[in-house]
């Protein structure tokens, strides 16, 4: 190859490369935002903040997203609305976690299923724990589950979202755990994780079946509540180090959880290709990864149609989980 074939060869990938820039720069959402399916305060607020702030920090987008509350079935008003009201709204995204997939599983989204969104963007995963106030009698998991073992009656435990779902699942697998029928146990519904936060300050409630990320939050807040118990096969890392997991104990509850974002079906190639590019970028950057670790979460970070396949493998397993104990109707 001569000297001058290089170069316009060169000159050729420059523009060609100039041009995808260009393209992608012209899909930029003019009103973005991320629509979070709760209210203030626990895991989808925390999901949208890492996606508002991260794209803030690094200039990914030129306009500034906002965060849209949207509760209601703990997430089944946002996916609706995003399907049925704005299927081809490129400026929003929407969160979801591991219990928005476990609730798809079962049907608890109405008519739609998880075919009927497009998967963008994973930006960590996180974990089920066990909190109680800082001022419980108990010490550790196995001191709860003793107490809830010899009266499930006089253990409440409070948690995000309905039964079946991520949270009642991990109430319920705690039950199992403790060899006491999952149907005994006493559960109230919240419908997000700052309310079930705010029942057990005020002592409605003994424990919190929650989250690791919205745990580390409420400490460095300050908040009053102890960690007995992470439900992962190794202790994790940061704020949380310390805490054991739930085997160390004695007790084989595990529970990861994925945090993401979808946008709607008829969001177009062009849009739905610049939301994955912009996280693939955001990914890369060191605020992101500060971002990351400042609210807890773990890296898991995926995009477009790897995300898409994990996504519908995970609603096959959560299916037959949900089937194993009874919730799936024949």
């Amino acid at each position: 190859m001569t000297i001058h074939t290089k170069l316009r060869v060169l000159l050729a990938s420059s523009i060609l490369g100039l041009s995808s820039l260009s393209g992608v720069h012209a899909q930029q959402p003019s009103k973005p935002e991320c629509i979070a399916p709760a209210q203030p305060g626990g895991g989808f607020d925390l999901t949208c903040r890492v996606a508002v702030n991260g794209f803030l920090e690094t200039k990914l987008l030129e306009n500034a997203m906002r965060t849209v509350y949207m509760p209601g079935g703990v997430g089944a008003v946002a996916y609706n609305h995003i399907v049925a009201q704005r299927p081809g709204d490129g400026n929003a995204i929407a969160a979801f976690s591991g219990g928005s997939l476990l609730n798809l599983a079962q049907g608890k989204f109405g008519k739609y299923s998880v075919e009927d969104v497009r998967w963008l963007a994973s930006i960590g995963s996180d974990y089920g724990v066990a909190i109680v106030r800082n001022d419980s009698p108990y010490q550790d998991l196995k001191s709860l589950m003793e107490a809830f073992k010899a009266d499930p009656s006089k253990i409440v435990l409070g948690a995000g979202g309905s039964v079946g779902g991520q949270d009642w699942m991990k109430a319920a697998l705690t039950a199992r755990a403790a060899d006491v029928d999952f149907r005994k146990m006493r559960f109230v519904a919240f419908e997000g994780g700052g309310e079930a936060i705010t029942a057990l300050r005020g002592g409605h409630v003994q424990a919190y079946m929650g989250d690791a990320a919205e745990a580390h939050t409420m400490l460095e807040g300050g908040a009053p509540i102890r960690v007995l118990a992470v439900f992962n096969d190794k202790r994790l890392d940061g704020a949380l180090a310390d805490v054991p997991t739930a085997k160390e104990q004695g007790f084989d509850i595990e529970w990861p959880i994925i945090r993401g974002f979808y946008v709607g079906p008829k969001v177009s190639d062009e849009q739905y290709q610049w939301w994955v590019q912009a996280f693939d970028r955001l990914m890369k950057t060191p605020e992101f990864t500060r971002l990351q670790t400042q609210q807890g979460l773990f890296p898991f970070n995926m995009t477009g149609s790897e995300l898409d396949a994990y996504v519908k493998q995970r609603v096959v397993q959560y299916r037959e989980l949900a089937d194993s104990f009874g919730l799936i109707k024949k």
